[in-house]
């Protein structure tokens, strides 16, 4: 049976992806594939400008098991802009902060949380060039930088606990996933979000959560599979 490292994530506050406007940033109801690769590159101490590093995770195949996706929350901010029709928009950050505050605008932008969520994910090697599973494992051990989920708000409620399961697939391999304890009484997985398909009668979506340039910040899109697990899968 080929192997899985599976591992979980908890926090009291999430923000994962979806609609990124200037004045709105939304999140999805669980973590997509670029989060769970940029935990990954966390953990590893992989920074945003090692194209390289990053690369060897783009290997990994995922999925993640949703056990709950949490309540809304909303947030308001307060942020300054540069008028459009005064001055051309800055390209880097060294710009934006040598414009004069005079010229800045001041506007309400919101930011949507998930409070109270639990997942759990499964990884394993889609090719050759993927770091190895206990490469993984201990870097979420001993992360080099701060685990959270989303925005630096957002930081992990618990240690990720990873572990390699050696399991059928990867439904399996997250039903048999040892869970915190202070999870109390064992929960169901309501549905598993997976980059391959774990079931013929799964249901394909499109998602905007694959990087293409971590440090420009630009996305596209990609096919993902949801799996309403069995009672086989246990």
């Amino acid at each position: 049976m080929p192997d899985y490292l599976t591992f979980t994530l908890t926090a009291g506050m999430a923000a994962m992806g979806d609609f990124a406007g200037h004045e709105r940033r939304g999140t999805w109801h669980w973590p997509g594939r670029s989060a769970v690769l940029g935990l990954m590159a966390a953990a590893m101490g992989i920074r945003r400008t090692d194209i390289a590093g990053l690369k060897r995770l783009e290997g990994l195949r995922l999925a993640v098991a949703v056990y709950e996706s949490g309540v809304p929350l909303r947030d308001f901010h307060t942020v300054q802009t540069v008028p459009t029709a005064k001055m051309k928009q800055p390209q880097t950050r060294a710009e934006a902060l040598s414009i004069p505050r005079e010229d800045l605008n001041t506007v309400l932008t919101l930011r949507d949380y998930r409070v109270g969520v639990a997942y759990a994910v499964a990884l394993w090697r889609g090719d050759a060039t993927a770091p190895g599973l206990q490469e993984l494992a201990d870097a979420l051990r001993t992360p080099a930088f701060t685990l959270y989920l989303g925005r630096k708000s957002c930081p992990l409620s618990a240690p990720p606990g990873p572990a390699i399961l050696s399991a059928t697939g990867a439904a399996q391999a997250l039903a048999s996933h040892p869970l915190p304890p202070f999870w109390g009484q064992r929960p169901t997985i309501r549905f598993i979000a997976s980059d391959e398909r774990l079931a013929e009668e799964d249901h394909e979506e499109q998602r905007q959560d694959q990087a293409t340039d971590r440090a420009a910040w630009h996305f596209t899109g990609r096919r993902l599979f949801i799996h309403h697990p069995l009672a086989e899968d246990a």
